[in-house]
């Protein structure tokens, strides 16, 4: 019963965390978007009193006319509408999931002995400790020099974040690795909304209704950190999906899959920002598309060998029985795991044969399975299940 509540607990927080983060990535591309489509304003009264800048749009059957104050009008409006509750929510409900999923079943999802044998109380400090080092090395970045110099910074961002890609990655199972990456880098954005984007604001406003004009540092660094949070959104939303798919983090290569997709993502919002100014060149895209075709083709998996007689499918069934039921059966038992994972039931020996495929390519090729090696499976019991799922795979096809 409480496994299942559990994963009750964890349908429920995961589709809050969708909608909110729908809600906060859409604004910030939309707002992304708005600056770099505005037009000079026409008229001088509009210029006069500071507008910046000015588009029409039409969407749902409705006009809109967005105007754009580089700093608050000298007349701050009764009602201001600001956006910080949907990045606030977005990280709340992402960081109950983490400890939900991550950290109450630390042994199944983030631990990982052949990794690094370590306690839950440690790997879950770790974890933490993963989140406070990449805000703080962040914000030292952006208030070191280098923030002068946006390809500079950006340049010591990516070397940052594929460090912090190797080094999770030498701690935690890969499932663990790239969620703690992509928390990672979701605290940085939701800091850059917190203690600079929010708060610079209201010293801007703040300045206005006491007299004084407003310094134009506040609106820079929000604009700065605004940029950063767009070009981080597709890497970080690539790190919270990617650990249902086992060829991307369960392999020796991973961290280099964390850095590899983290460009690719950016470049590729990148492309979207310059298409926002006109014409944008095809690059982006083109780079991109070679590192994604170059990770794809290093984790292609390799031929196993069929080397030697077929294993009997007794012995098969020994393994299976003694390594993958307790999951994979239809009362699992193991892990906290409420439900059979994937549907997958390999409680009969037609039910192993029909997935001899998903047994070769998750517990062999990828070796992602049992997680966290928790069933204690030897590489001589994962040969000999590469070996016959290979053969019957094979037999399969030619049938």
């Amino acid at each position: 019963m409480q496994a299942y509540l559990l994963d009750w607990a964890s349908l429920l927080l995961r589709w809050a965390h969708v909608v909110a983060g729908i809600a906060w990535i859409g604004l910030s591309f939309y707002f992304i978007w708005l600056d770099d489509s505005l037009e000079p304003p026409r008229s001088a009264e509009d210029r006069s009193r500071g507008v910046a800048g000015e588009l029409w749009t039409a969407y749902g059957g409705g006009f809109y006319h967005a105007q754009k104050y580089a700093l608050p009008p000298p007349a701050l409006p009764e009602r201001l509408h600001g956006f910080k509750w949907d990045a606030y929510w977005t990280w709340i409900t992402g960081f109950a999931l983490l400890v939900l999923l991550y950290y109450v079943n630390a042994e199944t999802y983030l631990m990982d002995p052949q990794v690094m044998p370590l306690a839950k109380s440690q790997a879950i400090g770790i974890g933490l400790g993963s989140l406070i080092l990449g805000l703080t090395v962040y914000e030292g970045l952006c208030r070191s020099p280098l923030a002068a110099n946006d390809a500079a910074l950006a340049a010591a961002l990516l070397v940052f974040l594929a460090a912090l890609a190797w080094g999770l990655t030498q701690v935690f199972g890969g499932r663990g690795a790239f969620i703690h990456y992509g928390a990672a880098i979701g605290t940085i954005m939701a800091g850059n909304v917190a203690h600079i984007i929010i708060p610079g604001q209201r010293e801007l406003m703040r300045a206005r209704r006491e007299g004084r004009e407003p310094d134009p540092k506040y609106a820079i660094a929000a604009a700065q950190r605004s940029v950063h949070n767009t070009y981080l959104a597709l890497p970080a939303l690539f790190a919270m999906i990617s650990g249902h798919y086992a060829m991307a983090f369960a392999n020796r290569w991973n961290w280099l899959v964390l850095a590899a997709l983290t460009v690719a993502g950016a470049l590729i919002r990148h492309w979207f920002v310059l298409r926002h100014r006109g014409r944008p060149p095809g690059w982006p895209l083109a780079v991109a598309a070679l590192v994604l075709l170059g990770i794809a083709a290093l984790l292609a998996p390799r031929q196993h060998s069929q080397a030697g007689p077929a294993p009997a499918i007794a012995e098969v069934e020994r393994v299976i029985a003694a390594r993958c039921v307790s999951c994979h059966s239809a009362k699992p038992g193991s892990g906290g795991i409420a439900g059979t994972p994937g549907g997958v039931l390999l409680d009969t020996p037609e039910r192993i044969r029909t997935h001899a495929a998903a047994i070769h390519r998750q517990t062999v090729l990828t070796r992602a399975m049992p997680p966290g090696n928790l069933t204690g499976i030897t590489d001589a019991e994962r040969e000999l299940l590469g070996r016959w799922a290979a053969m019957t795979t094979e037999e399969k096809r030619k049938n």
